[in-house]
C-alpha cells in the first residue's frame, strides 16, 4: 500500500468535508437536540477553554488520521486496479465506516446504556463521512 500519487488537495478537501458534515449533522436544527435527549442530557455545561482545546485537538487529530487511512486504502486500490472508480470507492468507504468505525462503537454505546438511537446518530455521520471521503479521494486522484 502506498500514498505515492495521492492528490494531497483531495486529502484536504476530504478533511474539510468531514468537518462541515459533522457541523451540519450535529447542528442545533438537525441531530444535536435528538442526540442530547437520547443521551439524557438536559443541558451542556460549557467547559473551560482549555478543555475545548483538548476536544478540538483530539477531533482534528482523529479526522486527519481517519482521512489519511481512507486515502491510503483508496489510493492503493486505484493503483492496483485502473478500473477502480468512484462508486467502488463509495462501497469501500461505506464498509470501512460500518465495520471499522461503527461496529466496535456499538458495544461501547450499549454497555454505557446509551442505546441504539445514540449509536445510529453518531455513527450515521461517520459512515457518511467515510463514504464521501472515499469518493472525494477517488474523484480527485
Amino acid at each position: 500500500m502506498t500514498l505515492s500519487g495521492l492528490n494531497w488537495l483531495s486529502y484536504l478537501v476530504a478533511v474539510l468535508f468531514t468537518f462541515a458534515s459533522g457541523s451540519i449533522w450535529f447542528g442545533p436544527k438537525t441531530f444535536y437536540p435528538i442526540w442530547m435527549k437520547a443521551m439524557k442530557i438536559d443541558r451542556v455545561e460549557h467547559p473551560e477553554s482549555s478543555s475545548m482545546g483538548k476536544v478540538f485537538g483530539g477531533l482534528i487529530t482523529g479526522v486527519l488520521l481517519q482521512v489519511l487511512v481512507v486515502a491510503w486504502i483508496i489510493n492503493s486500490l486505484m493503483n492496483m486496479n485502473a478500473d477502480f472508480g468512484i462508486l467502488d470507492s463509495a462501497v469501500v468507504g461505506f464498509w470501512l465506516g460500518v465495520a471499522i468505525c461503527s461496529m466496535p462503537n456499538l458495544s461501547h454505546r450499549l454497555f454505557a446504556g446509551h442505546g441504539y438511537k445514540v449509536w445510529i446518530i453518531e455513527n450515521g455521520n461517520d459512515i457518511l463521512n467515510f463514504t464521501v471521503v472515499a469518493m472525494i479521494i477517488a474523484a480527485m486522484n
